[in-house]
């Protein structure tokens, strides 16, 4: 796979997410055996996009589920789906990878890179075309929730779904244009905040994990996400010199205000009409699909971790940690090569 840059990850993004949908779209994705109860596995942002695909199911009454590949690698005999489905952009992931190998379950595996470790292991495959992505990716997320949108469908049956991503670039352009007009608004003081809580419920979980993880590898914010109700009930209690990204159109736009009027920074991420505040910015987003305003609240996240970047004086790319047991085959160097920073 191709490495770029964070900013040139964002730039090509929506040109990107349209070839990637072109690419997925009407191809058959499973194979002759129906599939009653898939089993989501991966690690990391790849684990985050898995929140997707399980509400969109379990909202058509199959009982899917998404667990870190960690605990099906340690405990495979507890599981008895009937199609376990791995997701890694890079296809390298050691976690999925053990996953993979430990199991008897037929195996299902959505990567960007096509010729990797983990396709080679799988009986079924979907990949994105391999993508040109950055390290703290952009498109190779974006990239999964779409993918994994469509694999849902095939899943449940729905042949319709398809359509809601014909007009994916324009939305993550006006997306961004949107995001950046309010986060040139917050974003000094933002860039002082101390921590950064994200909170959603449903699908948007997705986003808000996401959201949590590039402010820690980005701009290297101490973050951490949460469903909307486990939020209200008292991880809330903690805010103070905190960013709140808070994504959502119900209980969420409550919850902004609440937070908002005692005097804390918030970012509302919202379908709804909502009229921003001095503690509060709203990002304002059309009414579509779960899968897609998913897509839409990430492109908002990619530009927070980009513009705080900026404010702190933090290189996108420049990376402080390399472990060297989280890819088979080791970090490659040309990873942190466009940063400066070393491997």
């Amino acid at each position: 796979m191709t490495r770029i840059s964070f900013a040139a990850g964002r730039d090509a993004q929506p040109a990107a997410l349209e070839r990637i949908a072109a690419h997925v779209v009407g191809r058959p994705l499973l194979g002759p055996r129906p599939v009653a109860r898939p089993l989501f596995c991966g690690i990391g942002a790849s684990y985050a996009a898995l929140a997707v695909p399980v509400e969109i199911l379990r909202g058509r009454g199959v009982p899917a589920y998404r667990v870190t590949a960690g605990e099906v690698a340690d405990h495979p005999a507890a599981f008895a789906d009937d199609l376990l489905i791995g997701v890694s952009q890079s296809g390298r992931s050691a976690e999925t990878l053990a996953a993979f190998h430990s199991t008897s379950m037929p195996r299902l595996a959505l990567v960007n890179v096509s010729l990797s470790p983990l396709a080679e292991l799988a009986e079924l495959t979907v990949d994105l075309g391999d993508e040109p992505d950055s390290y703290a990716s952009t498109v190779g997320f974006t990239g999964t929730v779409l993918a994994l949108d469509i694999l849902a469908a095939e899943l449940a049956g729905d042949s319709g779904a398809y359509a809601k991503w014909a007009t994916i670039e324009a939305l993550t352009t006006r997306a961004r244009q949107a995001a950046d007009d309010v986060l040139a608004t917050i974003a000094g003081r933002a860039a002082g905040c101390v921590a950064a809580d994200a909170v959603a419920a449903g699908a948007s979980r997705a986003a808000a994990e996401e959201t949590a993880l590039l402010l820690r590898e980005v701009p290297r914010v101490p973050a951490a996400a949460s469903a909307t109700r486990t939020y209200l009930h008292g991880e809330m209690e903690s805010a103070g010199d905190t960013l709140h990204v808070i994504f959502g159109a119900g209980r969420e736009v409550e919850l902004a205000w609440t937070l908002a009027n005692a005097g804390h920074l918030t970012l509302l991420v919202t379908t709804a009409a909502v009229e921003p505040g001095p503690n509060l910015g709203v990002v304002r987003l059309p009414m579509v699909e779960p899968a897609v305003l998913v897509v839409l609240e990430t492109v908002v996240a990619q530009e927070l971790a980009a513009v705080l970047a900026q404010e702190r004086g933090i290189a996108a790319e420049a990376f402080v940690f390399a472990n060297h047991d989280t890819k088979e085959g080791g970090v490659d160097p040309a990873d942190f090569a466009l940063g400066g920073a070393r491997p």
